[in-house]
């Protein structure tokens, strides 16, 4: 974040606040009825005290104005039991938009890592440094925005109260702003260090949950090197900085609420000294009634520039929270995090809003892949001279195309290029020859699927991680897992479709988890089949079966017919000698490219064999 440009903080709560105005609206008046309550009391504690001197003009009972304090007590023990469930739902609608634009940003630019702007360089960032985003900077920002209204409360009753005190003694009430003047000057002289401070807290607190998500992840491969000891020493040390940075953090705001606080309490004495000597004086002479009534109110009113003074350092802490998750989504803008959206928190079977289907678009003959052209296409990793360059490759529908090499040639770099897991930063990829202007939002299905090496199951039934949302009956689920070759180990399942497989699918074999995801492909039935290393957990006749019935289906006529194109990694010979084109990589670049006869015959391949 450039320190030459003002973030527009403000411009984002404003936003925040106007998503759902109505709401706020509701929660502010609950907060001015809260605050605003409790003014009745002084004017009746007045009366109270002028009643048992002798001055009261309502000529009433001192009983009867005890029973209008209980009964105001009671009201407003109602307003506060009724403007706390208001608050809560403000405060769940504000996490939940700004939990569900960061989401959705990152989800839009599914890179092979999450990387964060770091000074000139990016930082990568583990999924558990993610969750202290998602975790803390939101709940701060929804801390900020609710005390807006909270603030707007108190300021409108502060202004009541001034109003009261006013028509008190103006002399007196001149004093009361002198705090304030102290608290800005405080919070100005302060900012850089509030901001710094906060910063460092959150990113020792990211750094804490970065760790707990790898260790959590590595735990077999922890326990094989004997590095347990070593990953908890490191874990200490991480929290270690945590708590110093954590006890800097929370020490600065103790001492800045400390100073607002006595600031207040020190004009408060002021005008109470001030307050003595007017009750002395035949000139401008309080009753014992106009002074309760001037303690009463002056404590709403220098309470608001107490509050006035924690809010505006709330807010530069806020800031910090806004630049962090701004940096996080890259190069969106902050507006991207407090864009309106519909939040589908209504039960469902009450609500009209229901969630949107995950069905495949209609079909359309005109969108059907005839041919995949790659012109120039270029990927260097930051920092490294690692990655592809000037890539040029073309597939025709219902071709088979193997990309090959040795070991770092950039085999997968290549396929997370194409499928916009990471961006290209030179050359252009042409879909019947139109280009492809936003690779990660044009190849999802059903124009296009893709299993990695290593394929993502999650903790649920095997019906579950092969649908991810979609509405198929069983008879499909069942079609495409024949066509992954699963129906066997299908049928030795006791739960069939319902059998869990696992956190990450560890109840699964790598061949079994690989043929799973390979039916979570085939299900959709996109035009482009794409595949890293599916070899690498298969035996050859089992690999064999399965190309052997993908491309059973190019013969198949009627109206679900489907002729997949396929796009993988293999360095399978069985797989090479079947394949309509292979490409040879080498130093990221295309070192041979042909049919099996015509790659058999060139020097720069003859490693393959």
């Amino acid at each position: 974040m450039s320190s030459t440009r003002k973030f527009p903080g403000w411009q984002l709560l404003w936003q925040l606040i106007c998503y759902d105005p109505k709401l706020y609206l509701i929660d502010t008046c609950f907060w001015i009825f809260i605050m605003g309550l409790p003014a009745l009391p002084g004017l009746i504690i007045r009366e109270f005290f002028n009643s048992l001197t002798d001055k009261a003009q309502l000529g009433l009972s001192p009983w009867i104005f005890i029973a209008f304090l209980l009964a105001l007590n009671l009201g407003h023990i109602a307003v506060i039991f009724a403007g706390r469930i208001t608050k809560t739902q403000h405060r769940f609608t504000m996490r939940s938009l700004l939990r569900r634009n960061l989401l959705e940003r990152l989800l839009n630019n599914p890179h092979a890592q999450i990387m964060i702007a770091n000074g000139d360089t990016d930082k990568t960032v583990s999924q558990g440094e993610v969750m202290s985003f998602f975790r803390d900077d939101t709940e701060h920002i929804e801390d900020n925005v609710a005390w807006v209204s909270e603030i707007l409360g108190e300021g409108i009753f502060a202004i009541f109260s001034l109003m009261i005190l006013l028509s008190v003694n103006v002399p007196m009430t001149l004093f009361v702003f002198l705090p304030l003047v102290g608290m800005v000057v405080i919070i100005q002289k302060a900012e850089i260090r509030i901001k710094q401070y906060r910063k460092s807290s959150r990113q020792a607190t990211q750094q804490v949950t970065g760790i707990l998500g790898e260790i959590f992840s590595s735990v077999q491969a922890i326990k094989v090197a004997g590095a347990e000891q070593d990953v908890l020493n490191y874990f200490r040390a991480l929290n270690d900085n945590r708590r110093q940075m954590m006890v800097k953090d929370s020490l600065l705001n103790a001492i800045l609420n400390s100073l607002f606080q006595n600031m207040v309490s020190f004009g408060t004495g002021l005008i109470l000294v001030m307050a003595s000597f007017l009750m002395q004086s035949s000139v401008n002479q309080l009753t014992v009634g106009d002074f309760a009534l001037f303690v009463y109110n002056l404590s709403f009113v220098t309470g608001f520039f107490s509050s006035v003074g924690g809010f505006i350092a709330l807010y530069k802490q806020t800031e910090v929270a806004f630049e962090r998750m701004t940096a996080l989504i890259g190069g969106a803008s902050a507006e991207t995090l407090v864009t309106p959206n519909q939040l589908y928190l209504q039960d469902l079977g009450k609500s009209k809003n229901t969630l949107p289907r995950l069905e495949q678009p209609l079909e359309n003959n005109i969108h059907n892949l005839q041919s995949l052209k790659l012109s120039n296409l270029t990927y260097i990793y930051p920092g490294t001279n690692q990655g592809i360059a000037d890539i040029n490759l073309q597939i025709q529908r219902g071709n088979l195309t193997v990309i090959t090499g040795r070991i770092g040639s950039g085999k997968t770099t290549l396929l997370r290029v194409l499928l916009g897991l990471l961006p290209k930063q030179a050359g252009e990829i042409y879909w019947n020859e139109h280009t492809v202007a936003n690779p990660a939002n044009f190849f999802v299905p059903p124009r296009s699927a893709y299993t990695p090496q290593i394929p993502q199951l999650f903790s649920y039934s095997l019906r579950e991680n092969i649908l991810l949302g979609l509405s198929k009956d069983d008879s499909d689920i069942e079609t495409a897992l024949k066509m992954a070759v699963f129906e066997q180990d299908l049928a030795v399942m006791h739960e069939k479709l319902e059998t869990l497989v696992g956190t990450k699918g560890v109840r699964l074999s790598g061949g079994q988890m690989q043929r799973v995801a390979a039916a979570r492909m085939f299900v959709r039935q996109p035009e482009l089949l794409v595949f890293d290393d599916l070899s690498s957990a298969l035996d050859v006749e089992t690999e064999l079966t399965l190309w052997a019935r993908i491309f059973a289906n190019t013969t198949e006529q009627g109206e679900n017919s489907w002729t997949p194109t396929c796009l993988i990694v293999s360095h399978r010979h069985s797989v090479l000698r079947r394949a309509d084109q292979i490409i040879v990589m080498k130093a990221g670049r295309v070192a041979a490219q042909g049919n099996f006869e015509e790659i058999l015959a060139d020097e720069q391949a003859d490693w393959i064999f």
